[in-house]
Order: C-alpha cells, then sequence, then structure tokens
C-alpha cells in the first residue's frame, strides 16, 4: 500500500485550550545538543517524506527538529493536538502512536494497534477529544484521544451505505466534519460513494453515489456544500439540498474534443475548496489532473483557481502533499487564504497567495543540497568569527528573482545558539558550477553564501571548441576548493582543467579578468624513455618533453586551446567574491589533482599526473612550469646528491629534497615507480611559512638574473640544446631571484625565500 503524508500546521490567532500550559520544551536536533523550542507558537509544519519512519518538525528559520518510530513503519498520516503538545501517527504497521512534544526528548505515550484491519485515513476535528479512524474494509472507529483507547461506537460499512446495495463501497479515503454540524461525519469512499453519518441518531442524513471513484473531500465553510475530486480529473460540487446529482461537474485541464469525446486526464489526488473575504470567488486549489496528451502532462503540477483564471505551477519533484495556509482554523468561518505550502519528495515550497502571480518564497532550510549534485566538499573550523557574518550579509544582499518579498510564513519554535559553539563552515562546490558556502556552526545547516564560476566564462556555443570533448553536460562542474578564511582568498577548480582566484571585497566593482594559459603536456613522440636517460643523464634533451605555454611558437593549432573562453571584456562585480585571475589549461587537458595557495608569498600552486605549476597571482605571472619528467628525472636542471634523509638521523636540520639519478635502483620505491610510469600526480605543494610575518610576493623584489649552478653537471650543452623549431624554455628563478648553491650535505639547511616544494 503506498503511504500517505499529511502536513498540519498550527495558524497564529488559533485559542489555548484548557489542557495546554504553554510551557517550553526542548526537541531533539539533528545532531548535538537539544535546542528549546516554544511548540504552542504560531505555524509549525510537521511533515514526512515518503515511506518514511522520521517525523520532521519545521518552525521560524533555525527550528529543524526530527522523531523517529523504533519500528521502521513508514509513517502514513500525522495529526497535531492542536495547542496541547502532542502529535498522533498513524503507521503502516498499523499502529497509531500518540507522542507527547512537551518533553526534551518527544517520546511515545501510547500505541494502538490494529490486527484485524488496515488503517487507510485519519481525522481529528479541531478542539475534539475524538480520533476517527477509517480502514481498508470501509468501517470506522473512534479513539478516545485521552485514554488513547478504542470506544464503542463503530460506523460499519454495511450500515453506512444502503441494505440493498450488495457490492463493498471500498476503503475509507475521506473523514471530515461538517462545518455546520459537528455531530456530523461526512464519510467518502474509494468507489465514489459519500456518506454523511449522523453521530447523535447514529444514521445516514444522505447518500451520494458517482461513476468515477473519489480521491478527496473539501467543504464549503457555510457547511451547504463540498467538492469532491475523481479520478478521471474531474471535479464535482453537490449540494445538500439535492443529492441525487451534482450542480457543477468540470475538467480544468480537459477539453472537448471534435469527435464528441473528452480528453482523458489525469486523477486529480487532493483538492481545497476555499473563501474569501476580499473576492466573491473561491480559491480551488488541487493537484493532479492534467491531460494524459499534453507534454506537460509528465511533470508534477499544482493548479490554482480564482474565478476564470487558472495558474498551473510545475514542480521539479512529485507532490507528496499540499496545505492551504488560512487566517482562521475553524472551518465554518471564512478561511481567507493567504499561502499554500507545498511539500515534494526532495524539496518543501510555499506559495504566495495574496499576488496574482504566485510567487514562492524563499526556503530558509536547506531541503535538498544536492540542488545541483555535489561534486566536492571542503570543511573549515575555528574560522575567525567576523566571516559568518560577513558572508550571510553579503549573500542577504544577493538579487533573489521570482521570490515573493514577505516573510517566511512559518514562524513556530524559538531557538538561540548553544554557549559552546564556534565558528565552522562547509564549503560544496556543485555540478552547475557554483559554489556555496554553509554555516556549520549551528546543529543544522544554514546557507551563507553562493557563488557561481560560470560567469566568469562566455557561454558555449553548441558544438564550439574543444570543451564538448570533456564533460558536455556539467563543463563548469567544481571539482576542488582552496580557501584560506583568514586572508579570504578562494580558489576553485573546474572540469574543464580551469583555476579561478577569488579575492573577497565589501563594495562592487568593475574590473576586467586576468588570464593565463599553462600547458602540463609534453609530447609523446618526444618522450625519452628511462633507458635512454640512464646512459647519457647529463645530456639529455630537456626541451624534448618540456611543457610548453600557449601562445608560443608552435603551439597555435586547435589543441592548444582552452576549453573555456574567458569573458574579455570588464564585468561589473557585486560585493562578495569576484574574479581576480583564471588559469587555463590548454587542450587536450587533464583534469587537475591538486591545489594550494600561499596568500605568505602570494603564490598559487597547482599539477596533474602530467607536471606542476606554480602561479605569482599578484604578478600574473607563471614562475614554474614543469613536467612529471622534469620533477623526476635526470633532466631536472636543478641536481642534487642521491643522499637519503634517513641515513642521518641524528641532524636536526630539514634537507632540501634531493634529486634523482636515472638508475631506478638508487631511487626510493615510490619514486622509482614514478619515475618508470612518466606520469604521476604531483602531491608536493607549497609550504606556508610567511616571510617576516608579512603577505608579500617575493618576485617583485629586484632580482639579478644569474642562472643556479648545478654541482658535477656540464652547463653549455645541457641548457642550450633544444629541439628544431622550439622555443628557449628557462624555468623560473627563486623566490629571491638569487643565485643558489644547492646543498651537498644533508646538515645544510634551505636558504630563505626558496620555493618549498
Amino acid at each position: 500500500m503506498a503511504a500517505v503524508q499529511t502536513l498540519n500546521l498550527r495558524p497564529p490567532t488559533w485559542p489555548t485550550s484548557p489542557l495546554s500550559s504553554g510551557r517550553p520544551m526542548r526537541v531533539d536536533h539533528h545532531t548535538g545538543p537539544a535546542r528549546s523550542a516554544q511548540l504552542l507558537a504560531p505555524y509549525e509544519v510537521n511533515y514526512v517524506p515518503a515511506e518514511s519512519y522520521r517525523l520532521d518538525r519545521l518552525g521560524r528559520p533555525g527550528v529543524d527538529c526530527y522523531s523517529q518510530h523504533e519500528s521502521g513503519a513508514a509513517v502514513l498520516q500525522l495529526q497535531f493536538l492542536i495547542n496541547e503538545g502532542a502529535l498522533v501517527t498513524a503507521c503502516a504497521d498499523d499502529t497509531l502512536h500518540l507522542w507527547n512534544l512537551r518533553q526534551r526528548r518527544p517520546a511515545i505515550l501510547h500505541s494502538l494497534k490494529f490486527n484485524r484491519e488496515r488503517i487507510t485515513f485519519c481525522h481529528l476535528p479541531f478542539q475534539s477529544k475524538w480520533l476517527y479512524v477509517g480502514t481498508e474494509r470501509g468501517n470506522t472507529h473512534i479513539v478516545n484521544i485521552e485514554s488513547f483507547v478504542l470506544s464503542g461506537y463503530v460506523i460499519m460499512w454495511n450500515k453506512a451505505i444502503e441494505l440493498a446495495t450488495k457490492t463493498h463501497p471500498g476503503p475509507v479515503v475521506h473523514l471530515s466534519d461538517s462545518p455546520k454540524d459537528e455531530g456530523k461525519l461526512l464519510i467518502g469512499f474509494e468507489s465514489g460513494t459519500v456518506v454523511q453519518w449522523d453521530l447523535r441518531a447514529k444514521k445516514v442524513d444522505f447518500r451520494i453515489y458517482y461513476d468515477e471513484a473519489i480521491h478527496s473531500v473539501s467543504w464549503h465553510h457555510e457547511g451547504k456544500q463540498f467538492m469532491c475530486s475523481h479520478s478521471d480529473g474531474s471535479l464535482t460540487v453537490w449540494n445538500l439540498r439535492n443529492t441525487s446529482r451534482p450542480i457543477q461537474i468540470t475538467y480544468p485541464h480537459g477539453k472537448i474534443l471534435k469527435d464528441g469525446r473528452k480528453e482523458s486526464c489525469k486523477p486529480i489526488l487532493k483538492v481545497e475548496y476555499k473563501t474569501s473575504r476580499n473576492s466573491s470567488e473561491p480559491f480551488v486549489i488541487f493537484s493532479g489532473g492534467l491531460s494524459y496528451d499534453k507534454a506537460g502532462g509528465r511533470r508534477p503540477t499544482l493548479t490554482i483557481m480564482h474565478g476564470k483564471a487558472i495558474t498551473v505551477l510545475e514542480m521539479d519533484h512529485p507532490i507528496v502533499e499540499f496545505l492551504v495556509l488560512c487566517d482562521t482554523p475553524y472551518s465554518n468561518e471564512v478561511q481567507d487564504p493567504y499561502a499554500v505550502v507545498v511539500l515534494l519528495e526532495k524539496d518543501f515550497i510555499v506559495v504566495d497567495l495574496s499576488q496574482s502571480n504566485f510567487p514562492i518564497f524563499e526556503n530558509p532550510y536547506p531541503m535538498d543540497i544536492h540542488e545541483s549534485p555535489v561534486t566536492c566538499t571542503a570543511y573549515f573550523a575555528e574560522c575567525p568569527p567576523d566571516i559568518i557574518p560577513i558572508l550571510y550579509s553579503i549573500g542577504a544582499k544577493q538579487k533573489k528573482t521570482g521570490y515573493s518579498q514577505k516573510e517566511w510564513p512559518v514562524s513556530g519554535g524559538t531557538w538561540t545558539l548553544g554557549s559552546q559553539t564556534y565558528p565552522e563552515i562547509i564549503v560544496t562546490g556543485h555540478a552547475d558550477g557554483t559554489v556555496k558556502f554553509w554555516d556549520a556552526s549551528a546543529i543544522t545547516l544554514q546557507m551563507l553564501y553562493k557563488l557561481k564560476t560560470s560567469k566568469v566564462f562566455e557561454k558555449p556555443k553548441a558544438g564550439e571548441g574543444r570543451g564538448a570533448d570533456l564533460q558536455d553536460e556539467d563543463p563548469y562542474a567544481v571539482q576542488m576548493v582552496s580557501w584560506c578564511p583568514h586572508s579570504r582568498l578562494f580558489c576553485v577548480v573546474g572540469i574543464s582543467a580551469h583555476v579561478i582566484l577569488y579575492r573577497f571585497s565589501k563594495h562592487d566593482a568593475n574590473m576586467q579578468i586576468a588570464s593565463l594559459e599553462v600547458r602540463l603536456q609534453f609530447d609523446a613522440d618526444d618522450a625519452v624513455s628511462p633507458s635512454e636517460t640512464e646512459n647519457n643523464p647529463c645530456f639529455s634533451d630537456p626541451s624534448a618533453h618540456s611543457p610548453l605555454q600557449a601562445g608560443s611558437p608552435g603551439s597555435g593549432t586547435l589543441d592548444n586551446l582552452p576549453c573555456l573562453k574567458v569573458k574579455s571584456r570588464p564585468l561589473r562585480m557585486p560585493p562578495g567574491y569576484q574574479a581576480e585571475l583564471v588559469v587555463q589549461l590548454v587542450c587536450p587537458p587533464q583534469q587537475i589533482t591538486c591545489l594550494d595557495i600561499n596568500s605568505a608569498y602570494g603564490l598559487l600552486a597547482f599539477g596533474n599526473c602530467n607536471g606542476l605549476a606554480v602561479v605569482d597571482y599578484l604578478q600574473k605571472t607563471v614562475l614554474v612550469c614543469l613536467s612529471t619528467l622534469d620533477l623526476y628525472g635526470a633532466t631536472d636542471p636543478y641536481q642534487r646528491l642521491t643522499r637519503s634523509p634517513r641515513r642521518n638521523r641524528q641532524s636536526t636540520s630539514v634537507p632540501y629534497p634531493s634529486s634523482l639519478h636515472s638508475d631506478p635502483r638508487s631511487m626510493p620505491e615510490p619514486l622509482a615507480s614514478l619515475r618508470a610510469t612518466h606520469c604521476s600526480p604531483v602531491f608536493y605543494l607549497l609550504d606556508n611559512d610567511h616571510v617576516n610575518g608579512h603577505c608579500t610576493s617575493p618576485t617583485s623584489q629586484p632580482c639579478s638574473m644569474g642562472k643556479p649552478r648545478v654541482p658535477g653537471v656540464p652547463e653549455g650543452p645541457r641548457h642550450t640544446r633544444r629541439g628544431p623549431g622550439r622555443p628557449p624554455f628557462r624555468k623560473a628563478q627563486s623566490a629571491a631571484c638569487m643565485e643558489i648553491s644547492l646543498p651537498v650535505s644533508s646538515h645544510t639547511e634551505v636558504p630563505a625565500g626558496v620555493y618549498h616544494l
């Protein structure tokens, strides 16, 4: 049996029952300590995801708590005991549970098990102590809420229908008390039969028969007529004065075809019939009912009919349940609806009925963190205390189109942060190129700020560029992030082999984004095998497999173009993170495997299986661009003695990493395997030490252009030979641009200002 879920809300004007004391209570949240919540406060939503044994209660922004059934049975329906601090749940194992919400940890007070009948529908009238329970056999039982036991009063199905009727009416699908007389109970059966039962006289007032199955029933507030929704996509209105036939039959989304037949439509699963003081026309709100022949019929929809105007709202996920918010809880008063709460399988939205275009409210809850699939995450603890308020204030000012300007209407509960919390932030990257900053200091995640990396690039045309070869659907997907909460620098690595550097600013700016192109790819035809380098390690040709920067001679082919094109015109950037630099690998790109940023030296380093690049983001220049063979092979211009630090265990200084001979036998085992494969990811990144505590770029200092001396290696042929037609390639100098005297002993420390790789 499919699960049926309901929503229950507490309007702000509902009176307090004598049983309610108005005391605050504590409830458990998703994780961490309990947080105080006033459950008697106005508007608290209770919902159940499909086929779930967990209950979620949502109040004002920040109030998000849950409870769960130990039995593991799916929850079919929920009923609040309004202003009583209690809740009734009906589960798929045919058990009713009474929850006490007035204690710190909500718990089940009573349980009632149905052994011979299956529960299909429950109804608890406002300020009543009687719970009506319909079953699959068509019977209606009555439960005393105070004692939580079955009363002896049972409405049997054979008494509800005419004795001459031999067919079974089907399960009970609807129960409601009449707005005109609470002693009258309306019972709807699946077969299309509707019965009004007089509870006092224990007899039937009237019976209604219809050809189509009934899914839901909704009363007019005067209690003189009601509306039914049916399986053929029709709505019928019945008047109590004449119950022989409906006074109105409508197919909101069905048309009459040329041959006289009506269009076949989907069932209308639920309908709400609400009146308004400001308009003589009622609101008719229902889910489903679209034509099978329409393309839009394949998507879940919510339809709002107000007079002659019909508005269809398409949903991203199937509708589980919806509820209309009204100004009064009394069913015999004019309802004045102002919003519709819609529970979807993976989302929770509220529609504003006070505006003609029916915008939705911005949801303060992260109902689905995978709104776009999460592709990477990063966690940061002990952040500066001012970073969360700054991100929140900037995020609150971001333009959000299509949302209602009114405040979130669900306002129940209260919450405060714990005294022992400390700033925690989670950063998520998504498949559509967005980056979201989440406040994890509280019990539940709250989104602070949203960044769209796709705004840096031109929108690619269909079938244009090499980006089509790499992730056609998600060319902007975020692969990796690096963030310094103190300097507020932020780096993003995209799946199209690009790195974007962002700098935080409280003010908007008009600026042009700088871009660099780097090639971390060697020519496979010119690659030198390990056997060749063993014979002549010192005179091998470094240009045969050195990476080339894009734009150099001989690199102007289509393969040397980046996958995405950076916008060349000046852009207006709002306050927040503003793009400053984009570094792209030319095609065919290899995905970047490591990233680090050093705000002390003004350096950005990244690498992949082909090599490593170091960029001075202050000067917007590439300092180092090495292939993997240069890092681990004999062609490394900075040759060092092959001495392992492990041999001098008594040394207290940290030696500079030694280079490797071409003989794999003299290499440490991990590096020997890297040298043999010619393709190994780069994992050595930048040291994060500051220079005299200042975040400055050493490349801005004046320097000599001397070349580093390599002990025991001939200088001339090794540094001048290059392949035909190739430009001279010279690696960047050290951080201080000084001549480096490389260490010959493991006791020699690294000179100050040298980049540590």
